[in-house]
């Protein structure tokens, strides 16, 4: 007897498209939960704590890239803005984004996907050296974006001067080093082990050479 085998197959009949939009929402949505993890413990330092958020939101840049890194970030924003306890210390609602650490919590966002911007461009040279380039793109994307944001959320929101903010910021420089160095070792083994996972963007030199 002669077997009909048209049963519908599962990932083999899923149109790629859908596949990658569905690995990309899971993706995103895993990063935020990681994000929200990383804040739940907060060390009180004064205006500002100290959680490892910059580790997770850095991360999240530099392993999944500029665009889903920016909504990673953005998810778990919004999340914790609706109500869920997922900012600094089980903080909710709108009021962080009220208070002192306002410019933090808008630089973040910005932060990974200037991070990702960066990585997406970078050449792969090995372990050691792609650890060290993805070192450099995270501490950018943390000093240009949630740094910067965050002294003049406290100048605004702190009652602090410029300079003093800046000064309270720099308590932050030593261990956010730390968490930009596990940031660069962790983003490089997933590159490796993962090569597809981060978009690859050249530039318009690197193109033609390799036309």
């Amino acid at each position: 007897m002669a077997h009909n085998e048209t049963a519908p197959a599962t990932a083999a009949t899923t149109p790629p498209g859908r596949r990658r939009t569905s690995t990309d929402l899971a993706l995103i949505a895993g990063f935020a939960a990681l994000i929200a993890v990383s804040s739940v413990v907060a060390i009180p330092i004064g205006a500002a704590p100290i959680t490892l958020q910059t580790f997770a939101v850095l991360l999240a840049g530099a392993v999944l890239g500029a665009s889903r890194g920016l909504l990673a970030v953005l998810l778990w924003l919004a999340i914790g803005a609706i109500g869920l306890p997922v900012f600094a210390g089980g903080a909710a609602g709108l009021a962080p984004f009220a208070g002192p650490t306002v410019g933090y919590l808008v630089g973040m966002p910005l932060g990974a996907w200037l991070t990702g911007f960066i990585v997406e461009r970078l050449p792969r040279r090995g372990a050691a050296l792609d650890a060290v380039l993805i070192f450099v793109a995270a501490f950018v994307g943390n000093a240009v974006f949630v740094y910067t944001l965050g002294v003049l959320g406290l100048a605004w929101r702190a009652d602090m001067t410029v300079g003093a903010a800046f000064m309270f910021n720099l308590t932050f420089v030593p261990l956010d080093t730390v968490k930009i160095v596990l940031t660069a070792i962790v983003a490089a083994a997933v590159a490796r082990a993962f090569p597809e996972l981060l978009p690859r963007k050249r530039s318009a030199a690197a193109v033609e050479s390799a036309e």
